[in-house]
């Protein structure tokens, strides 16, 4: 197990235009929306002289535009969030296994593909967030959000969030489909509303009183400490949190990642800023930069992130849990989880 320590309406895809292929550019296809990207893109073209172009959209779309192109695609790197949308674009053809000593060495085997065609970059945990006024015996593992002393108090975004499906494919990897059933059955029974907004948004229903319980990702709870939040970072204090399964499999980790394109027309400019994103001053940024977990162990976290205590991170295999995310979806609709 990992162990996580204080030291260490849709929106519209956004076109860049790409200048003539050269040995000087990379193409990436992101669908990571954080501006505080811009100093990674920055620091690397600083690093190396190549010229980064983006292509910037929601990851579906993304995709689509890739598979539509085909061959004749000018992606280069396909960045996304969570390994379902990673094992998606595997499974369509538009990533190629690469060979990297760089980041085999330094990317943990759990959080890369089997077949080298993903490796994941940055980490969030996913959660139990409550209200610490009303809670006194909050869930300490994910399976407590099923337990019925617990209904009408959670509040959880929808079976279609990336997050929530792979949370679950997770839990189908180490407990069984009919366990994972049982347990999707729970927690919707436990709803204190219909699934609904964003993370940030289960955060407020505990801030305004609406759920006592939440699961939200750990970077939008660093992130109001680091700056105002609305809605959330103004009663903060209110909020309480728990790094579910200590004494078991650990706290659930979902990815942002990044792949080599099928048909990318610069590859080595590719691989070099994959390699690149697993350098010590690229994962100190993704800490410091947007309240993330680095992946390559060792490295410093921001103040924000330190604040949110030390822990034992799940360190199954991803690319497993990628497999049972056809299950994991299968159960969602089964149970009626909206």
């Amino acid at each position: 197990m990992t162990l996580f320590k204080s030291t260490t309406a849709a929106i519209a895809l956004m076109t860049v235009a790409l200048p003539a292929f050269a040995e000087g550019e990379v193409n990436l296809y992101s669908s990571r929306h954080y501006d505080t990207d811009e100093r990674l893109y920055s620091d690397f073209t600083e690093q190396t002289g190549i010229t980064v172009n983006r292509i910037e959209g929601k990851a579906d779309e993304l995709a689509a535009r890739m598979q539509a192109e085909g061959a004749n695609s000018p992606a280069d790197v396909l960045i996304t969030v969570d390994t379902s949308r990673l094992k998606r674009a595997k499974d369509m053809g538009l990533l190629q296994a690469i060979d990297s000593e760089t980041l085999e060495t330094k990317i943990p085997a759990n959080l890369q593909d089997d077949d080298n065609t993903w490796f994941g970059f940055s980490q969030r945990s996913r959660i139990i967030f409550y209200n610490n006024e009303t809670v006194n015996t909050p869930p300490t593992t994910y399976l407590d959000l099923a337990d019925p002393a617990h209904k009408g108090q959670v509040c959880i975004r929808s079976s279609t969030n990336t997050y929530n499906q792979t949370l679950l494919a997770a839990i189908v990897t180490h407990e069984g489909e009919e366990a994972a059933t049982k347990w999707a059955q729970g927690v919707v029974d436990n709803m204190a509303r219909a699934p609904q907004g964003g993370d940030t948004d289960q955060l407020r229903g505990i801030v305004s009183g609406e759920c006592d319980i939440a699961v939200s990702n750990t970077y939008y709870f660093a992130r109001a400490i680091r700056r105002d939040v609305d809605g959330v970072s103004a009663s903060i204090g209110k909020i309480g949190h728990v790094f579910p399964d200590q004494n078991g499999n650990g706290a659930h980790m979902n990815l942002s990642g990044a792949g080599v394109a099928a048909h990318a027309p610069n590859k080595d400019n590719a691989i070099k800023f994959l390699e690149y994103l697993a350098s010590d001053s690229a994962q100190q940024y993704f800490s410091a930069g947007n309240d993330e977990y680095p992946a390559v162990e060792g490295v410093a976290l921001a103040d924000s992130v330190k604040q949110l205590g030390e822990f034992k991170a799940d360190d199954v295999n991803l690319t497993s849990v990628a497999e049972n995310l056809p299950t994991a979806q299968k159960i969602f609709d089964a149970v009626g989880w909206e």
